[in-house]
């Protein structure tokens, strides 16, 4: 098996053994099959790429194909003990009803996304003047997935925003599946942000 992505394992080391998961846009399930072996967790996952649930289930995962947005609707309340949603938060159309819905089926939620406020995409912006293509955001605007532009200090405002607690957050920087915590203008510096949420 291939190692967790460092993100991944951020996330992994704040479940607790033997939760209820419900992975949002789980992709090929490597967090949910790490957390299914090595946690003993109970997993659901909704993807939207057939081809990535196949993948889901060839690893015996419990996956849907489907919208996120959709999907959990179908979910009854405090169903999970953790809603998670790995590097996916900028590709959602309605930000507010997604959080307000993972925290109705679960008690707590984790959400990463790439911060658009990294000191590179800055510079690039300021020096090129176009639409910043960087190794977190490889994409051009024409083809991105990326729909918002979010960064760490944006989700800190969300929060009070749409009435929620950051429980606790990592600020990190990856690089070929390695990885470090930034402390020091994780704003400014961090490539990604990581966060554990709860009820207000």
């Amino acid at each position: 098996m291939n190692p967790l992505r460092y993100d991944l394992k951020i996330i992994a080391s704040w479940i607790a053994p033997g939760s209820k998961i419900l992975g949002l846009g789980c992709g090929e399930g490597d967090l949910l099959y790490w957390l299914k072996r090595e946690k003993q967790v109970i997993e659901r996952g909704i993807e939207i790429k057939e081809s990535k649930v196949v993948k889901c289930i060839e690893r015996g995962l419990s996956v849907l194909q489907g919208d996120i947005n959709e999907e959990i609707q179908d979910y009854p309340d405090n169903a999970f003990d953790y809603a998670i949603c790995s590097q996916t938060l900028q590709q959602v159309y309605e930000p507010v009803a997604l959080i307000r819905s993972m925290l109705r089926v679960a008690k707590m939620g984790v959400v990463s996304f790439p911060n658009f406020g990294h000191v590179k995409i800055r510079l690039k912006l300021m020096t090129s003047g176009c639409a910043p293509v960087t190794k977190e955001l490889p994409y051009s605007w024409h083809n991105t997935p990326n729909i918002r532009v979010l960064s760490l200090e944006d989700f800190k405002h969300f929060a009070d925003q749409a009435e929620f607690k950051i429980l606790k957050k990592a600020a990190i920087n990856t690089n070929d599946g390695q990885g470090k915590k930034v402390t020091v203008l994780p704003n400014l510096f961090a490539g990604h942000g990581i966060f554990l949420i709860g009820k207000e």
